[in-house]
């Protein structure tokens, strides 16, 4: 069957709005088109049955039409090594998913054009409206490249709009393009062939699968027949039966898929030669000249380690003021909350309870901003890629792979994403241990914790009269979550066994000026994230900590709340002192005094009291809890000013030594705790999702832990 042969018609899809697929190669500008077309009006979520992150959205027509919009996977073509690139074959293979396209727009990188329409006559042979945008019109500009729109249309049979999804130019274009084609019937001239000519042996695997499927044309079951092993919408009967046809035909996958690629860009060679007027000259362009440096064995090094140590500078210094409005924004909040009605318990709930424990948190956003902001920087302007280029090398020594770095450096953000971003490392063994070693890095949630704790750490001192000497202990942190990764890495490429060779196949993308609607689309994606996630956690944590620390066995409350008045009776406390002194007492003897003297024994070589003890525990939920239950513990009973959590700890006084309980030893030591242990339930539950078992999460766990227990040990008992 011809392409001429396929129609399609949205009638037929029943659907209440059209829905349009975006597709590309890897940096070619895609997810500047998105926002582009789709603003504020985009989610993230996952495609049914797959473990696929979707970014969906939606945009108008020009006569008012709403249509959805798709974002799948960056892919270099339909013969996949990735899970990514699976999932787009896997939609495309199928007219019955629910992600099926009735349209797809294919963004190319004008300035690499030959390199991008290799997926793009792909497409053409699936027989699904289609338009080819050609995306970074500016940098094919820059190059003195002049590319013929209506020459690549007659040659395709397909709608060309030249765009730039910087600026936004063409967008209106390319909407009012897929109005057109979305209006009627799809149909190609009958005089059109498909633009692979498929073998004899391909044609009978086609024919064996339409025998199976039919409704699919020729290029879908020829898709089916290649990818039969793993295909998910195949049932196991159908899978096993189509696997003996196949190999009664002797169809042989690799070989025509070397075939088919080599006998496509065959066709595509000329076709860009006449599209495309070059320079007479090929002259070192910037992209190169930067590159020399940048990727440079030893100078690219330095630039990295220099670029790393601005961000983490920008992240303590420049959020200092913000984190000051915040925190005073919440303890004005509060007081004025406990003069509404003085005494009332539902005031002591939402004032101790509920908005303190996140005000603990949401005190961090300006530091987790400015995070997210400068990684999807280096991300916008093509550097992440060289740093993928660059430390390849570098972390096979360690059992990884060169796109191990992407994760590593985005764990930096959040470990959840950074290990659903492994899937684009084909090799089993690496992905699997940059999936387990991941967490070591200091993630965003870390970053409360770090900021709290290094206080009392270390001096706030400037070193050479420019560097926050605290910033420098907050770098040495991260540092030491590396070295971490990296030791930990080694150690299980000699324990994990693999036959599988590893390669790394990318494009390194022309370096472009950063568009900040992609940057501040994506910084107010990952906090809203961040925020909802873990406020939902810390606003459940906080009441049931505010319950636990107000309730306890009645005879020993009374019995603690008596004696507390005796002691400040005796000593003639004022009325805040006396409030303070009953709450210390009552909250030992309450049921969150209990379960955190329940483990104190175990802790306590450690130098944490059963305070922390109670802390640690509900920090396995996220890390980023521990300081709001920090504030809500020590927010308890005292109508002052509840929300400066650093001041309250500084103040408090170990009642047995009389010494602060959170000197200098006691402050690295939980800091080295939380740089090594394995506190956040999501990303357990994401190993478990990418691993598809509960060995690996369990391992990670148990691992993770003695690590952090014996260098907090370790650090206490050197510093005590």
């Amino acid at each position: 069957m011809h392409r001429a042969e396929t129609v399609h018609t949205l009638t037929a899809r029943r659907r209440d709005q059209a829905i349009v697929a975006l597709l590309g190669n890897p940096n070619s500008g895609k997810t500047s088109v998105f926002n582009q077309l789709t603003g504020l009006r985009q989610k993230v979520g996952n495609f049914p049955g797959v473990t696929v992150d979707r970014k969906a959205g939606s945009f108008h027509l020009p006569k008012g039409q709403k249509v959805d919009l798709v974002d799948l996977p960056g892919t270099y073509s339909l013969y996949p090594t990735i899970t990514n690139e699976r999932m787009v074959v896997e939609v495309l293979c199928d007219p019955q998913n629910e992600n099926f396209p009735d349209l797809i727009v294919y963004v190319a990188n004008s300035a690499q054009l030959e390199k991008h329409l290799l997926l793009f006559c792909q497409l053409l042979d699936l027989g699904i409206p289609l338009v080819l945008g050609l995306n970074m019109s500016d940098v094919a500009d820059s190059k003195k490249m002049r590319i013929d729109a209506p020459t690549l249309a007659r040659e395709f049979g397909v709608p060309v709009v030249p765009l730039n999804g910087r600026t936004g130019k063409g967008v209106e274009l390319l909407k009012e393009t897929i109005e057109n084609l979305l209006a009627g019937p799809y149909e190609l001239s009958p005089a059109q062939k498909p633009f692979y000519r498929q073998a004899a042996v391909e044609r009978e695997a086609a024919k064996t699968v339409q025998l199976e499927l039919p409704g699919i044309n020729d290029y879908q079951a020829l898709l089916i027949a290649h990818h039969v092993e793993w295909l998910p919408t195949l049932p196991d009967g159908l899978r096993q039966s189509l696997r003996q046809r196949l190999a009664r035909q002797n169809f042989s996958d690799l070989h025509w898929q070397v075939q088919e690629t080599m006998a496509r860009f065959d066709q595509l060679t000329p076709i860009v030669q006449r599209s495309i007027l070059r320079p007479s000259e090929e002259q070192l362009s910037n992209t190169d000249r930067v590159d020399r440096l940048l990727t440079h064995r030893w100078w690219g090094t330095v630039v990295f380690t220099a670029l790393m140590f601005l961000v983490f500078q920008a992240i303590y210094v420049g959020a200092a003021y913000p984190m000051d409005w915040i925190e005073a924004g919440f303890s004005s909040l509060g007081n004025w909350l406990h003069g509404l009605a003085p005494g009332a318990w539902w005031v002591d709930l939402l004032v101790n309870g509920i908005i303190a424990g996140v005000s603990g948190v949401l005190v961090f956003i300006p530091q987790i901003a400015i995070l997210f902001f400068l990684i999807a920087l280096l991300e916008e302007v093509g550097y992440m890629a060289r740093a993928v280029y660059l430390f390849d090398h570098l972390m096979g020594r360690f059992g990884l792979n060169g796109r191990s770095i992407v994760a590593l450096i985005s764990g930096g953000a959040c470990a959840v994403p950074a290990i659903m971003s492994t899937r684009n490392i084909s090799n089993w063994k690496e992905r699997l241990i940059t999936i387990l070693v991941t967490p070591l890095i200091s993630c965003s949630a870390r970053i409360p914790v770090y900021t709290l704790l290094i206080a009392f750490a270390v001096p706030a001192v400037t070193v050479g009269g420019i560097f926050s000497l605290q910033g420098l202990a907050f770098m040495g942190l991260y540092l030491l979550g590396i070295l971490a990764a990296l030791g930990s890495a080694l150690v299980f490429k000699y324990l994990l066994k693999s036959n599988e060779r590893s390669f790394l196949l990318m494009e390194l993308p022309e370096y472009k000026k950063p568009v900040g609607r992609n940057i501040l689309l994506a910084v107010f994606e990952k906090v809203k994230t961040f925020t909802l996630e873990a406020g939902k956690i810390i606003l459940a944590i906080s009441v049931v900590l505010w319950v636990l620390a107000n309730f306890g066995p009645q005879q020993a409350m009374d019995d603690a709340r008596q004696e507390a008045l005796t002691l400040a009776q005796e000593r003639q406390l004022d009325e805040t002192a006396t409030a303070d002194l009953v709450a210390a007492h009552t909250i030992e003897a309450s049921y969150a005094g209990i379960l955190g003297k329940s483990i104190e024994p175990a802790i306590r070589p450690l130098g944490f009291d059963w305070k922390i003890g109670i802390a640690l525990i509900t920090s396995f939920a996220a890390r980023e809890v521990f300081v709001g239950t920090m504030a809500t513990i020590y927010s308890i009973g005292s109508a002052g000013d509840e929300f400066s959590v650093r001041d309250r700890l500084s103040e408090e006084v170990d009642p047995l030594t009389g010494k602060p309980v959170y000197d200098r030893a006691t402050a690295w030591s939980l800091l080295i705790f939380y740089v090594f242990a394995m506190q956040c339930m999501s990303t357990l539950a994401v190993v478990r999702r990418e691993t598809n078992s509960w060995k690996w999460p369990v391992i990670q766990f148990l691992f993770m832990g003695v690590l952090a227990y014996l260098g907090s040990l370790l650090v206490y008992q050197l510093l005590a």
